[in-house]
């Protein structure tokens, strides 16, 4: 494959720095087109149809509803953790249980916002008077995502008016430095017309040069990673490449994040597209697969515990109620039983302790007072890679 270029550099001071800013040219990728031969055309093919096994999957499992909500908030945590944010899924996990402190510390809050980010697009891009799938769209998430915590003195919601660069202490010695200011207009203008136009390409594809050309324009101050890996569930979904937000590639960049970078650089630097797609799309089929496998052995823990709920002694109407729930509050409290089943605190208390005596819950606080339980064997399964 001959070598491509891919933008143009432009000569800018910052910080009293002399630096090389990169302006890419538009998508789609010329001279030459995009190959999508070969080894990259096996790499699309094994990458969609394991999407389609993850939206059978999804058809076939008795509730889909509980597993995307954990599958979110796994992605949430994940996100946040590339950036640095240290909090992980037990944290937030126990937050919404009401498990921990009454206000969630920065980390948790930074998680929060990611979670209401990505509600927050989704229900406009869902409803016939929503935003479109577009920079102002981005730019409310983004809003919603940097709300009070690390950056919210760094224009939430807006686009930069001054320079950014990533890597290194300083603009001179960065790794890379994005578009300057004054071009954000033309580029992202130029991102947005791809974005509705009509290109034929397979929609993974697209996705995938959209994430890279976005994270190329950096467009804010801080959050743009988030935003991007963001956009990528937006755009599957709202592509139909999935009828549903299942697919979440945190996990697989996390684990890769030195590739990551090494690809993105690569077609900044040589044009080479079809490197990143490489990457991008294994990561689509990997991490499909991997969600394929977690469904099945989530449901298959639940049903197996189910069946040990119902043959227990000790099981009442409540306990089964519960027990329904826990999928979706893996973490719990007497309190948050309480409110979940409509109910006392004696009976929610009985219903507790009839999944503990059942092997389901385990009480892991240690305290006399305001215990919490957590759906361990479920807990484990879904917070695999989450750990810091």
């Amino acid at each position: 494959m001959p070598k491509r270029t891919t933008g143009r550099y432009e000569r800018t001071l910052v910080g009293g720095e002399e630096v090389a800013a990169f302006i890419p040219f538009a998508l789609p990728p010329a001279d030459p087109a995009l190959a999508l031969d070969g080894t990259l055309a096996l790499r699309l093919h094994r990458a969609e149809q394991a999407l389609v096994r993850l939206e059978l999957a999804g058809e076939m499992v008795p509730s889909l509803d509980w597993f995307i909500h954990a599958f979110v908030r796994r992605e949430a945590v994940l996100s946040s953790q590339i950036e640095g944010t240290q909090a992980t899924l037990v944290d937030l996990l126990a937050f919404e249980a009401g498990a921990g402190s009454d206000a969630p510390n920065a980390d948790v809050e930074e998680v929060c916002n990611y979670l209401d980010a990505l509600t927050f697009a989704r229900a406009q891009l869902s409803s016939p008077k929503g935003l479109p799938l577009s920079m102002r769209l981005l730019n409310q998430a983004h809003r919603r995502l940097m709300r009070g915590v690390r950056g919210a003195d760094k224009r939430p919601g807006e686009v930069r008016r001054s320079q950014n660069w990533i890597g290194g202490s300083r603009p001179g010695n960065a790794a890379f430095v994005p578009p300057p200011p004054h071009a954000l207009g033309d580029v992202l203008g130029a991102f947005e017309k791809y974005l509705h136009g009509d290109d034929p390409r397979p929609p993974l594809i697209r996705v995938g040069l959209l994430h890279a050309q976005f994270e190329t324009i950096h467009p804010y101050l801080d959050g743009n990673g988030r935003i991007g890996r963001l956009m990528v569930t937006l755009l599957l979904e709202h592509w139909q490449a999935l009828t549903r937000p299942m697919l979440y590639l945190s996990l697989f960049f996390k684990r890769h994040r030195q590739e990551y970078a090494r690809r993105l650089n690569a077609v900044r630097s040589d044009g080479d597209w079809e490197g990143w797609l490489d990457f991008f799309l294994d990561g689509v089929a990997t991490i499909a697969d991997e969600a394929v496998d977690s469904a099945r052995e989530l449901f298959a823990l639940v049903a197996a515990d189910r069946a040990r709920v119902l043959a227990h002694e000790g099981t009442s109407v409540s306990t089964l109620r519960l027990f329904e729930l826990l999928p979706r509050h893996p973490i719990t409290t007497v309190a948050a039983v309480t409110s979940l089943l409509a109910t006392t605190k004696p009976t929610a208390g009985r219903a507790i302790e009839s999944l503990v005596d059942a092997g389901v819950l385990v009480e892991t606080s240690g305290r006399k007072r305001d215990r919490s339980f957590v759906y361990q064997g479920y807990l484990d399964r879904l917070r695999k890679g989450t750990d810091l």
